[in-house]
């Protein structure tokens, strides 16, 4: 954590996309009980009326790509976002977001903007997969640059015990609920990526133990992409 503090390079990390994204939620059916999200007639209509939007979403200039998702497993942790369909948009660059916050289709696609962000850190390629499970793991902080610094430390931890190849660590541009959100396509299932850290006790004292100590929350949500 020091070295990265004192602005030194850190091989672990690959350079920052230029990329800007618009992070959207909707809340339309998520689980009253438990983590498991089952099917539901309503949340197919909202990602029915996404997906037709999408092409028109693409086709504006400033719009690299989009990738629309559906949660899998949302942990019943007190103050969680409660997103079951999401749609992360990505932009030639955060000016260019600006463009499309103003546009018709923006507003048709209805939903809640979580924020926009840049690209802050990132580990390989956060490649999308119809058969991929994807973590977007929403951080409070009350100090949001440290916050990145103690996220540096969790992510070594996360490459040499689990095996995560790949994250992509979004900053809020202005105001947001949560310091950053990070995204990763995981090595396997939600289950089977919290039964990794759990067994394992440098979990709780280097993972649960550097968030507390720096009054940070980790409030994960696990999606398939469509």
């Amino acid at each position: 954590m020091a070295a990265a503090a004192a602005g030194r390079t850190d091989p672990m990390f690959d350079p920052p996309h230029p990329y800007g994204y618009v992070y959207i939620g909707a809340n339309v059916s998520p689980p009253e009980r438990g983590p498991l999200v089952r099917g539901d007639r309503r949340r197919e209509e909202v990602l029915a009326e996404f997906t037709e939007l999408l092409p028109e979403v693409e086709a504006r200039t400033e719009v690299v790509a989009t990738s629309l998702y559906e949660a899998v497993f949302m942990p019943p942790l007190s103050g969680a976002p409660r997103y079951d369909v999401v749609l992360l948009i990505t932009t030639v660059s955060t000016a260019a977001a600006d463009d499309l916050l103003d546009s018709k289709v923006y507003r048709d696609l209805g939903g809640e903007l979580v924020m926009v962000a840049h690209n802050a850190r990132r580990i390989g390629e956060t490649e999308d997969g119809s058969e991929a499970t994807f973590l977007f793991n929403h951080f409070t902080a009350p100090d949001p640059e440290r916050a990145v610094v103690a996220w540096e430390d969790l992510a070594h931890w996360y490459v040499t015990a689990i095996g995560v190849d790949n994250s992509t660590l979004l900053r809020p541009r202005g105001e947001s609920a949560f310091a950053m959100v990070n995204q990763v396509r995981l090595p396997g299932g939600p289950l089977r990526f919290l039964l990794a850290q759990f067994v394992r006790p440098s979990f709780f004292r280097r993972v649960r133990g550097g968030l507390r100590s720096e009054g940070m929350r980790a409030l994960p949500v696990f999606y398939r992409r469509l």
